[in-house]
């Protein structure tokens, strides 16, 4: 019974070390980069030249609207495709193939075939009620997660929902 405890305060000790280890990332500035993860759904309704389309990952953000990064995952985990911005550029990788773009409003909106307000997206994620010209956005749930955000002008509509992670 004596072995059984003696074992404790090692495993204690290896605990905090990883824990210590743990650190987040720091920006160029020396802040924290902030990070988001859960579930992203986008809904973009049709338009006369372009289908519906609908998404739906898992997904891990980190960064701000002007540079960061963001993981779209399969539902086994594994790495679907990746988003890269700064303010000078912004590619996706999705397996080898990698398409780059001026910046990322640019991608946003030839990726999903309409524009998403990038910045406004991080405000919200953040539990700030930013408003936007034709976008509705419902905070109501914010302290369970939950982010809805509305387009319903001009056409095509569209819908982002975001469940994040605890």
């Amino acid at each position: 019974m004596k072995l059984r405890f003696a074992w404790l305060p090692l495993c204690l000790l290896t605990l905090f070390l990883v824990i210590g280890c743990a650190t987040p990332q720091i920006s160029p500035n020396g802040a924290p980069t902030p990070t988001w993860s859960g579930r992203l759904a986008v809904q973009v309704d049709a338009t006369e030249s372009q289908p519906s389309q609908s998404f739906s990952s898992a997904f891990e953000l980190q960064g701000q609207a002007a540079q960061g990064q963001l993981h779209f995952y399969t539902p086994l985990g594994s790495t679907a495709a990746v988003i890269v911005w700064t303010p000078e550029q912004a590619s996706l990788r999705s397996g080898s193939d990698v398409q780059s773009f001026s910046n990322i409003d640019i991608l946003i909106a030839q990726v999903l075939g309409t524009p998403v307000p990038v910045s406004a997206l991080f405000a919200w994620l953040a539990g700030e009620l930013t408003s936007l010209d034709n976008w509705q956005v419902d905070l109501s749930q914010f302290d369970r997660g939950k982010i809805t955000a509305r387009r319903i002008n001009p056409a095509p509509k569209a819908e982002i929902r975001v469940i994040l992670e605890p």
